[in-house]
Formats: structure tokens, sequence, C-alpha cells
């Protein structure tokens, strides 16, 4: 080769892109549940040509040789696939590390002795509160009794659990309640994550954003839990983005870690991506999962800093936050490439000031002025009439 030739393109990027170590199958968005805070697409309910079962093993199959060690199967509701026991089979039959997020709905002992006999390694078990009243209505279902006994079955098959609960106004003040009934399941990790403002969440933010009051009093009990239980258990607690003045980077950077395959089998760099106008992200009925990785413009797009507009081009910090996040750049200055508004340093800064602004007031949304907007197909699909797009049958 001659040493005066440029590098191939594709070369280039393998240099400083690491492989995709974090798969998230998505293999479903369907889902018993209804949550206002719900992380899926608003327009979820135009997807309804589900990647099937031998489509699947080809991913998991391709995603392992490009060198993918974790694979995580989510939804929607994953336990609604018939088929997740073959997936996991074969994923763990590939060498991946294996988890099942789930919001218990169809855990039967069955299913259990199915998905532990395929080599499932852990479970992460969602709860929306530690009273049946308020987990019950946050989910729009009754599910608070059938997740106890979840839980119970989890421990029985001898399985690491993971137990998460989504934190927002409407639960904040009872965390320490939560963070008992984690004990008291026997969960390992708790993972204590604030809502995040994309989706039905971003739908709903005013009921959901708490107020700072809120957050510091939960971040003084979430320590003196941790004193208190020590080696017991392991407590997350995760600030909302609102609340700082530096963004977060983005899936640890776009397209660097995470790989997310939607149920329809779009391949994108982290699990909203979609939502971004302009951006074209493969499928992987078309293509390959490392020619996705390395070639594809929407996962190179965000990649390294020369897409980066100031201030993030010349800032001294650029390589830890890598600009923030894509999907909020959007959602609030209304272009993918600016600066997550969520940094000081953002000209939008004053959009996430101003809905922080509103978080303090105790009667920031009343509920006959503005209903709570519940994830589901029937308001999926009035969401997307509104929009213009096309419904699916």
């Amino acid at each position: 080769m001659d040493a005066g030739a440029p590098l191939d393109p594709r070369a280039q990027i393998a240099a400083t892109v690491g492989p995709p170590l974090w798969l998230l199958a998505e293999i479903t968005y369907r889902c018993p549940l209804h949550c206002a805070f719900c992380y899926n697409p608003t327009d979820f309910a135009a997807t309804n040509d589900e990647l099937g079962t031998d489509d699947w093993l080809r991913v998991l199959r391709e995603a392992r040789a490009a060198g993918s060690v974790q694979c995580a199967f989510s939804g929607g509701e994953p336990l609604l696939r018939d088929d997740l026991a073959v997936l996991v089979a074969e994923a763990r039959r590939l060498g991946f590390y294996t988890n099942l997020l789930t919001s218990g709905v169809g855990l039967t002992e069955a299913r259990a002795s199915a998905l532990k006999a395929a080599g499932l390694d852990h479970i992460q078990l969602s709860f929306q509160d530690s009273t049946r009243e308020l987990n019950d209505f946050l989910s729009h279902t009754r599910t608070f009794d059938l997740k106890q006994r979840v839980a119970a079955t989890i421990k029985a098959n001898g399985w690491p659990m993971v137990m998460n609960c989504v934190i927002h106004r409407l639960n904040i003040d009872y965390i320490e309640n939560i963070i008992d009934m984690a004990v008291e399941l026997g969960a390992e990790y708790l993972e204590l994550a604030n809502s995040q403002y994309y989706s039905w969440a971003l739908l709903n933010r005013d009921h959901l954003l708490p107020s700072r009051e809120q957050i510091e009093r939960a971040e003084r009990i979430t320590n003196e839990r941790r004193r208190r239980y020590g080696e017991r258990i392991r407590i997350f607690f995760v600030v909302p983005d609102y609340y700082e003045t530096r963004p977060k980077k983005c899936m640890n950077g776009w397209g660097s870690v995470f790989l997310t395959v939607t149920p329809d089998g779009t391949a994108l760099p982290c699990h909203t991506a979609k939502m971004l106008p302009g951006m074209s992200f493969p499928n992987v009925r078309g293509m390959g999962v490392r020619e996705i990785w390395y070639d594809s413009p929407g996962f190179n797009r965000f990649r390294g800093d020369g897409w980066m507009q100031e201030p993030c081009r010349t800032c001294p910090e650029k390589e830890k936050d890598r600009g923030g996040c894509r999907c909020q750049a959007y959602l609030l200055a209304g272009d993918a490439a600016a600066v997550d508004p969520v940094c000081d340093k953002s000209p939008a800064h004053r959009k996430v000031l101003e809905a922080v602004e509103r978080a303090q007031r105790p009667d920031v949304c009343a509920v006959r002025e503005m209903p709570l907007i519940f994830r589901g197909p029937a308001e999926s699909k009035r969401l997307i009439a509104r929009s213009g797009k096309a419904v699916a049958p």
C-alpha cells in the first residue's frame, strides 16, 4: 500500500470506533402497561411489522460477530413475544450476557422455567411505586400484586434482580418507601432513575418534573438509606438532566457503545434517535450489523467532533460530554447538531430554565386543565393523526 495514500473512510472509523458492545433488542412495542413516562416513541402505533424469529436470530449472530457482548431484551413488554426463550437461548449459545427488562406481566412459573433453561442471566423488574394505588395509577393497570409475585419468582430461580423505578414528581416524595420495598423484595440493585424528557415523558413534563426541593430531599434520603442498608443493596440515583449545568454524554458517545434494534428492524445509536428529522437509519433487513455500525451515515453523523457547532467545538469539556444528547438538542433547540440545552453555555438553555422554574410552583399542572397522557395504541394513533403521518391498520 502506498504510504502516502489516504486511509479508506471505513478504516479511519474502525480505527477510532470500538465494537457495539451493548445490544438493546427492542423485540416489540406491544405492552400491557400505559406508563405516562414511557420512552417508546409516541408514534409506536405506526409500527406493525415486527421482525420475525429468524431475523432476530440473524441479528444476534451478526451483532456477536461484530463484537457485542451484552444483550438486553426489551420492549414494550418482551414477554409478549412467544419466541423470547428461543432468542435468549441463541444469545446464550453465542456467548452474550443476557438481560430481560420487564414489567413482570407474563412471567409465569412456566415462562420463568423456560427462560432459566434457556440461560437467561438476569432480570430487571420495573415498579412504578411502592403502593398498589400509585403503582397501578401510573401504569394505568392493576399490576402491583403481580409484580410482588414476580419478584418472588425471580429470587426463587436464583437470578440476580435489579429493581427499576422511574422517579418523577408524582412518586419522588415516597422514595424511602420505594427503597425499603426493594430491600424487602431482595433486590441486589435498585435504579432510581429520574425521568428523562423524551417521547411520552415530554408530553407529560409539567406533571413529572420534580421541584428542586423534592430532588434535594430525595438525594438526602437515598444517601441515608445507603448508610442504613450498607452492602445489602446497591442504590443508583440519577438526577434529571434539567437540574444539571452540563449535559451527560449521549449513550456514552453517539455510536460508540450502544446499538439499538427496534421491533421493525431499524438500527439506532440510541433508543430515541428515530425522532431526528433528516436522519436516515438503516434496517437490519437490508444491511448487516457490522456494515450498519461502521458504514451507515446515521451512525457516523455525530461521531467525532467535526459536526459540532460553537460553543461545543472549542469547549475544553467536549471530550467529557460529547455535546450532550442529540435528541434533547433537537427537542429543545430545534437542531440535532446544537449544543444540548441542558448546558448553561447553550443559547437555548433558557428553555430548560423555564421548565425548571415552572416545576417550582405547587400548582404547575392542574389535572383538569392538563390531564396526564397515558401511553397506549389509541392515544398513539391520535398523536400520529395530529402529525399527519400514516397510521398502521
